[in-house]
């Protein structure tokens, strides 16, 4: 494919990074990541290949969920920086060709944001119903507590107003009335602000809560959220027409399709969904050694409209959900690879990083890391997996995959120069600690993890047909190889994986006729006639191009 063809959606085959600004780099000694830090950190992302950076929240906060109870939308928290070390950061990830987008966390604020104090003054308050009340929780309210170790409820007493308000996460997030106009018309200027200073986009939270009309009492006159969606869209591209909505959607297929837009369109509400159910079913795969379960979620999975597009990625920052999972299949995963009770979180997922799950089996993380490659969508990558990091389980909650970035050995990790006991969270220890893996030791090393994964960054970006062509699922004759096609009108790429502890020769039924090409080395393959035949070893994988190199 021409590149004109493919730069204006250049999220299609993007790269993407998941970066928490607190736990990357200090920058000033104090013991807290900052974007100082962060700016001198940028060239070992472009090295890897990055194209866009994904910020967590940065924004001033009671710490009560990690950054997400948010006091102020127009400034950044003074432990990370000034607003004019975010726009030099900016300003010099631009200069290495790296877009950046950050979390839009709107769906609720801070109990202690002064929208939220207005609104508690009193029932005639001027912000009061930017926030939802009731006298009495509705019986045919949202269903479901979020974090049932810690809220037993979705509505809390405010005993001097004498009302109820709503929180979908913790009580100390209250959430906001998405149908008041003022409250959108906020929104609105939110992300205006943010694009001014650099953005190209956001990853917006939580979408479906975002959304949620339930519970208010007058649901049924309010107008269709969807269209809210579209018009936040639509802003976006008026002030920068390059702008993503990157959307956190975990729901059925079916369900989270309605979250793209009108297809007639192209789509014009969330530019890119990420794929929960594939993810979760990868794990099932890899748990059971067999292709079916991920297989199965790839001929489920729906189209999106035509310049929208899934989002992949082997884990992210919050706990690894199975909720998608039947329970069966759950336990199953969970005795694969968390089957300790403090590895599980909620009942519903683990808080751990795949290295660890997997035993530090450097064929098994490979393999996962060559299926988020070659998986038709963009590839999301949480920080600290291009070189293999692991979880501190003696952290709190979803917080143990959020520890200090290892760049060096020794009892720092290179993370800051600050005494550890400073740090926003204790360093991963043990046989995943910074002595035995970090980012010094790997970026001179070729046979390491990070070595890997920048070739599997460099063959995706080579092969645009893994993130435009349409996607085959063929068979192998073997219920352990997962082979896929991936094609365009100009070009085809044939990917199989291997699940199991054994070695396979597996098939290609129905791939196309024409010669082979590893796209990881550029080496010729031997095809005899007929359905190509590939050698894979333990957890292998192949990527060949189809066709002329």
């Amino acid at each position: 494919m021409r590149l004109t063809e493919t730069a204006d959606l250049w999220w299609k085959n993007a790269v993407v990074y998941c970066v928490d600004v607190e736990t990357f780099q200090d920058g000033n000694g104090d013991g807290v990541g900052d974007f100082p830090g962060l700016t001198q950190r940028i060239d070992h992302l472009v090295r890897l290949g990055v194209t866009c950076l994904w910020l967590m929240p940065f924004h001033p906060t009671r710490e009560r969920d990690d950054g997400y109870d948010i006091t102020d939308y127009y400034a950044v928290d003074p432990r990370l920086g000034t607003l004019g070390d975010f726009t030099e950061f900016v300003r010099t990830a631009r200069d290495r060709g790296l877009r950046v987008i950050a979390d839009l966390v709107v769906n609720h604020t801070s109990d202690h944001h002064p929208w939220f104090r207005d609104a508690c003054s009193g029932r005639d308050a001027r912000l009061r119903d930017w926030y939802v009340w009731c006298d009495t929780p509705p019986q045919d309210g949202p269903q479901g507590v979020t974090f049932p170790d810690a809220e037993q409820s979705l509505w809390q007493y405010h005993e001097p107003t004498g009302q109820y308000y709503f929180h979908r996460f913790y009580k100390e997030q209250p959430d906001l009335n998405i149908t008041n106009p003022e409250v959108r018309d906020e929104i609105a200027r939110i992300t205006g602000f943010w694009m001014q200073l650099g953005l190209s986009g956001f990853r917006v939270d939580a979408v479906p809560f975002l959304l949620e009309t339930a519970g208010q009492v007058d649901a049924d006159d309010l107008p269709d959220p969807h269209a809210y969606l579209a018009d936040l869209r639509s802003f976006l591209g008026r002030r920068n027409g390059e702008a993503v909505l990157l959307g956190e959607v975990n729901l059925p297929y079916e369900d989270t399709l309605r979250f793209f837009g009108d297809p007639a369109s192209g789509g014009d509400e969330l530019t890119m969904c990420f794929d929960f159910i594939g993810m979760q079913r990868m794990y099932l795969s890899l748990a059971r050694q067999q292709a079916a379960p991920l297989a199965d979620a790839l001929r489920e999975r729906p189209q999106p409209p035509r310049d929208a597009h899934w989002a992949t990625f082997v884990r992210n920052h919050d706990e690894l959900t199975l909720d998608k999972l039947s329970k069966s299949e759950r336990d199953e995963v969970f005795t694969a690879f968390g089957p300790e009770a403090d590895m599980q979180l909620y009942g519903r997922g683990l808080r751990r990083r795949l290295p660890p799950m997997v035993g530090g089996d450097r064929r098994r993380i490979e393999l996962a890391y060559s299926l988020l490659f070659t998986l038709p969508g963009t590839p999301v990558l949480f920080y600290g997996e291009e070189i293999g990091m692991g979880e501190n389980l003696a952290a709190d909650g979803r917080l143990a995959v959020r520890t200090p970035m290892q760049w060096a050995p020794g009892p720092t990790g290179g993370f800051s120069e600050a005494d550890p006991a400073r740090y926003p969270r204790p360093l991963t220890r043990g046989a995943f600690g910074p002595e035995h893996v970090n980012v010094r030791d790997q970026a001179h090393d070729p046979h390491s993890l990070l070595a890997r994964m920048r070739s599997f960054v460099q063959g995706y970006r080579e092969a645009p047909e893994l993130a435009w062509g349409r996607c085959e699922v063929l068979d192998t004759g073997d219920p352990a190889v997962l082979a896929h096609l991936s094609s365009t009108g100009d070009g085809a790429v044939l990917v199989l994986h291997n699940f199991a502890d054994r070695p396979v020769t597996a098939t290609a039924a129905g791939a196309p006729d024409g010669p082979l090409t590893d796209v990881l080395t550029g080496a010729a393959v031997d095809r005899a006639a007929g359905a190509p035949r590939v050698e894979l070893p333990p957890y292998g994988y192949r990527w060949l191009r189809v066709g002329e190199p």
